[in-house]
């Protein structure tokens, strides 16, 4: 009788369904913005003792962080550069490149290519830093030194803007080309054979059947990179520390410095409130901009009957 009644209620109440996923979004996605809106208005500091609330943090971050313009230009270029030169614009060239070639080279290249994104980041971080040694034993300066004859380089100095650009880049590459992959496979054959037909080139065919078809997941691959190149830092953190001094201190990387290495909990939790507003805010300028509503939308098929 109990078992009949519980199946009745749960075809009455379909939310039944969503209680364990409703669940786990309120324990760690809900509480913990709620706690960070709670201190970001408090005094909380290294010890961790709460003594009163205001908008003392806000007034902080507004007016007097001289720093705060740096790291916002700093960010702005960091996120622009990476996402265009290579989250997009490598990860077009690798789609494209594979899929022109033989299936089982092109998978063998994806492969190799997909590496950086599952290896763990402190492997990938110590790799890079060998790799940029200012001594003679790094990689770069083997190449400068015993090859051109040049004095050895210190890319985590000179060039660290470059060096987590470049870093970065290569990994995100890799998700863009996964998934533009699919999409071109996924264009019919019969669009190839007739522009073929028609005396098209093998760039005229990329131009005009391949990168139309890449628009809408071109879209995507921006919204999502975008977001998550402004809120991650580890590679920054592993490969350069942020520094020299600030140079490579981006914001979400400046919230950390903040919060755990200053002990001032509050004014971080501040700027990670303003930096999870701000992407609320891009990710609604870009759905607009980008017109992502088509995407979602039904195929506009006639079904006959």
């Amino acid at each position: 009788m109990s078992g009949t009644l519980l199946r009745a209620t749960a075809r009455s109440h379909p939310a039944y369904y969503l209680a364990p996923a409703i669940s786990m979004l309120l324990i760690f996605f809900i509480a913990p913005i709620v706690l960070n809106v709670v201190i970001a208005f408090s005094d909380m500091g290294s010890n961790l003792h709460v003594t009163g609330f205001g908008i003392d943090n806000l007034l902080r971050m507004l007016l007097s962080d001289r720093r705060l313009p740096t790291i916002l230009l700093t960010t702005f270029i960091y996120v622009t550069s990476t996402l265009l030169l290579f989250n997009l614009g490598l990860g077009i060239m690798l789609a494209v490149v594979t899929t022109s070639i033989s299936a089982r080279l092109g998978m063998l290249f994806r492969g190799i290519w997909f590496l950086p994104r599952i290896t763990p980041a402190v492997l990938y971080a110590l790799l890079w830093i060998w790799v940029v040694d200012p001594s003679s034993g790094g990689l770069i300066n083997q190449l400068v030194v015993n090859t051109l004859g040049m004095t050895p380089l210190n890319m985590r100095n000179d060039h660290s803007m470059m060096l987590i650009v470049v870093a970065n880049g290569l990994v995100g590459a890799s998700f863009a080309m996964v998934i533009l992959t699919s999409t071109i496979r996924a264009i019919p054959q019969h669009l190839y054979h007739a522009a073929r037909v028609d005396g098209a080139g093998e760039w005229s065919v990329i131009r005009f059947v391949v990168l139309p078809a890449l628009k809408s997941p071109v879209r995507f691959i921006a919204i999502y990179q975008a977001l998550s190149l402004l809120v991650t830092y580890e590679y920054i953190l592993l490969l350069t520390g942020g520094g020299p001094v600030y140079d490579t201190t981006t914001y979400a990387l400046y919230v950390y410095r903040r919060a755990f290495e200053s002990g001032a909990y509050a004014y971080g939790a501040m700027l990670a409130l303003c930096l999870m507003l701000a992407g609320m805010l891009l990710t609604l300028l870009q759905w607009r901009m980008m017109n992502m509503r088509d995407q979602f939308s039904p195929p506009r098929i006639e079904v006959l009957k």
